[in-house]
């Protein structure tokens, strides 16, 4: 029995041994963290979530949370009687739908905060408004209005850093203005690629609800652990991505080409995969890097 209790312990002193080149390799650098999918409506799920970013902090990180919240938008708006409207897929949101969405992600913000403060972490909730930090034009969806739905123009960070600067951990909700100061919702996705691109973040992470990329969506052993801005465009351009991955492939593209060093998509269904993915040799998920970055031994 003690027998087992020391290599128990041996175990976990070898998983914090291999975290730690990357503790020191991105320690005090930032993280952008884009929450979304099963583990924002799954509590357990949640709490993981929470407790990896939390932890992130703690061991010298500066991670910023970008969430979204579309299941939860949906939830309320039948709730308060109204008829979702859909053009090209995509919400159409109107003046009403607007104000339930902005309720919403204020609620959902607010709920994370108070996740990572009962963890004893200091977490500040804002929202794209917040500091000018989102700056918004209204989108088109292939030439239609879809009403209150913004493209990010510009992102103005300071907010951001003086957070950081002060220790606290910024969580975003994807909320911003346009000239004329009217309210828009933002694809999170789109928020937190524009944030990472801003701050130049060392890393930016998607959690999803697949588990990566795949040379063959069609077969499970295809997930590929690392790949270059050329081979994710070369898949791209192969007619094999599609679907939710095609925008957020080249999401991590852009983001790529504008200074952030490394993007991962990561099941957020499985629990921990933060950690899993940023302090262990072998990852759980693709991690999309510049053609000259040095690889990591995932495969």
């Amino acid at each position: 029995m003690e027998g087992n209790s020391v290599q128990e312990s041996m175990q976990k002193a070898e998983v914090l041994i291999e975290a730690l080149p990357y503790i020191q390799r991105f320690n005090r650098k930032i993280i952008v963290v884009k929450y979304g999918g099963s583990a924002m409506v799954d509590e357990e799920l949640k709490k993981s979530v929470i407790q990896d970013v939390t932890l992130l902090k703690l061991v010298g990180f500066k991670p910023i949370i970008v969430h979204g919240g579309g299941k939860e938008i949906s939830k309320w708006v039948g709730k308060v009687g109204m008829e979702p409207v859909f053009v090209n897929g995509l919400r159409k949101t109107d003046e009403d739908t607007m104000e339930v969405a902005e309720m919403v992600l204020n609620k959902v913000n607010k709920s994370l905060v108070q996740l990572v403060q009962e963890l004893g972490v200091n977490a500040a909730g804002i929202s794209g408004k917040d500091g000018g930090l989102l700056k918004v034009e209204k989108k088109l969806s292939d030439g239609q209005d879809i009403g209150f739905v913004g493209e990010i123009t510009a992102v103005n960070p300071k907010i951001l850093y003086d957070l950081l600067e002060k220790d606290f951990l910024p969580i975003v909700c994807p909320v911003g203005m346009d000239d004329a100061f009217n309210t828009y919702n933002i694809n999170a996705d789109d928020a937190a690629c524009a944030i990472a691109r801003a701050v130049e973040a060392e890393k930016l992470a998607f959690l999803t609800d697949i588990e990566g990329v795949y040379r063959d969506p069609e077969d499970k052993s295809t997930l590929i652990s690392e790949l270059t801005v050329s081979e994710a465009q070369e898949l791209i351009g192969g007619g094999t991505i599609g679907g939710g991955m095609l925008p957020k492939l080249n999401n991590c593209i852009d983001a790529i080409d504008n200074g952030v060093s490394r993007v991962h998509i990561l099941d957020g269904r499985i629990a921990h995969c933060l950690l899993l993915e940023i302090f262990t040799n072998r990852g759980i998920g693709t991690a999309i890097l510049g053609d000259g970055e040095e690889r990591f031994c995932h495969e």
